[in-house]
């Protein structure tokens, strides 16, 4: 699925992550979503390594990234720990400033990383994700039933690691399958590799890690930049499916303008959740466009 990529392990100052580079041209960053990897890019990512070093890689925790404990207040599996990961492969990359795309989760670090390290993001592309600090504050019955995966992996261990882990090809297909399509828009290689790292005890305690810090210390974070008046200030697109939870039951444009100060362009193709395995010409044309002008 990503031929003429080079698929490497790069070792951080908290993880060791897997990586895939291909293409040639400006240096952009794709980050994957939950329950994913790197492969959640395969139909994109070589169109775009036509006019980019793309460079796609397994969040910690996730795929056969390295699964570091997450302490006592779940701090190695916050958006922070997780940004810095990112900049460190893309330095030890040779790349100082680069364009980056997120999904979902990966959106989460992207964001994250725009604050953190904003000076060496040149845009941000976040896809299909609103603000933690939003959704936790402002939570809605609709939204809650929708999204019932956050309340149930914020849990405390082992309670969600032991009912994932019974039956967790169950768990990833039933997550997956919130529109009549089911999982028939995934590419079977891609699909299989997603269940084949679920089956993976760690994998699972990652993923319910990740989901405990954003109830913790992200929310402890975003609550204190947006009360300092800080925001996103790399020039950004903020894209969504028309048909996810995001598009249905959200006004993205009016929510994010309250968390980005230079929000180039908004936009919408005609998927659910999952875009660029849902839309894939569509998700290219927005993302090529956007990081090309």
């Amino acid at each position: 699925m990503f031929e003429n990529f080079t698929k490497t392990t790069i070792k951080t100052s908290g993880a060791e992550i897997v990586t895939v580079k291909g293409g040639e041209g400006p240096p952009l960053l794709l980050m994957h979503g939950n329950p994913f990897n790197h492969l959640s890019w395969h139909k994109i990512a070589p169109r775009l390594a036509k006019e980019f070093t793309v460079v796609c890689t397994d969040l910690r925790g996730y795929g056969d990234s390295s699964k570091p404990p997450g302490g006592g207040d779940h701090s190695d599996y916050s958006f922070r720990a997780m940004a810095q990961d990112q900049v460190e492969v893309m330095e030890t990359l040779g790349f100082t400033k680069f364009f980056a795309a997120g999904h979902d989760r990966g959106a989460r670090v992207l964001h994250r990383m725009c604050l953190d390290h904003g000076s060496k993001v040149l845009k941000a592309a976040f896809m299909d994700m609103l603000p933690q600090h939003h959704l936790l504050n402002n939570v809605t019955r609709q939204w809650g039933k929708f999204s019932w995966h956050w309340f149930f992996m914020v849990q405390d261990y082992p309670t969600p690691e032991t009912m994932m882990g019974a039956d967790p090809e169950f768990f990833i297909r039933r997550k997956l399958s919130k529109t009549d399509q089911g999982t028939s828009f995934f590419g079977p290689e891609a699909l299989a590799d997603y269940i084949r790292c679920i089956k993976n005890p760690d994998v699972i305690h990652a993923m319910c890690e990740d989901y405990r810090a954003t109830f913790g210390i992200d929310l402890d974070m975003d609550t204190a930049d947006y009360d300092a008046g800080r925001r996103v200030d790399v020039p950004s697109l903020i894209l969504w499916g028309e048909k996810g939870g995001v598009g249905r039951n959200h006004d993205a444009a009016q929510v994010w303008s309250r968390y980005a100060n230079r929000i180039v362009r908004t936009a919408t193709v005609p998927s659910g959740h999952y875009l660029q395995e849902e839309c894939p010409d569509e998700t290219y044309e927005a993302l090529s466009s956007f990081f090309r002008a």
